[in-house]
């Protein structure tokens, strides 16, 4: 049981490899592909937070996100097509709360790519590095309860559903509802051996 995160994973940033995929450090050569997809309705749709409005938006949310590993509060990956070498999405701990040993996954994909598994991929491989190589006990998902392909992949990945707060979110004049869905290190282990 991990009861404490592992500081050395901070040391240089991991480069993660899947069968299709290559999980690697943002880049300001990033900042169009992030733009489209932070700027896509179909992306932001329940998302719920800011859509980007320029590629000023964008080359800020990356210095955030080097800012975050800097300071070892996150680790964000921007997630590359290791076949075409073009960067499809991203997946991350985008906040890790040391106290608890414990961090919270985000992650978005270009929509002309959904639906290929490129997605599940991707948090695969994030997990398994967060469990084995940074030391948490658990990963945390906050998403809107409308948001049913995102519910899917998490129900489809072992997290388990923790909550329901009633609007208890408001943004751009509305309230809005979560859920939150959480995964252990021993229920990952589990679903590593049965293989899912």
């Amino acid at each position: 049981m991990n009861t404490k995160i592992i500081n050395s994973a901070f040391n240089v940033f991991p480069i993660l490899e899947t069968e299709r995929l290559i999980l690697r450090d943002f880049s300001y050569c990033d900042t169009r592909d992030l733009f489209i997809i932070r700027s896509d309705q179909r992306v932001m749709e329940f998302m719920d937070s800011p859509v980007h409005q320029s590629l000023s938006d964008s080359e800020e949310m990356i210095d955030l996100m080097f800012e975050s590993f800097q300071n070892k509060t996150g680790i964000n990956w921007a997630i590359e097509n290791k076949f075409n070498g073009r960067m499809i999405g991203y997946v991350g701990f985008w906040r890790i709360i040391t106290e608890h040993v414990r961090a919270e996954i985000g992650y978005a994909l270009k929509p002309p790519v959904w639906g290929k598994g490129y997605m599940k991929e991707a948090i695969m491989a994030a997990l398994y590095f967060g469990f084995e190589q940074l030391g948490l006990h658990s990963v945390e998902a906050n998403v809107n309860p409308k948001n049913l392909a995102s519910v899917r992949l998490l129900k489809s990945l072992g997290f388990k559903k923790e909550g329901h707060f009633r609007e208890n979110y408001y943004f751009d004049g509305q309230f809005f509802d979560s859920e939150i869905y959480s995964l252990l290190e021993s229920d990952f282990q589990d679903f590593g051996e049965i293989g899912i």
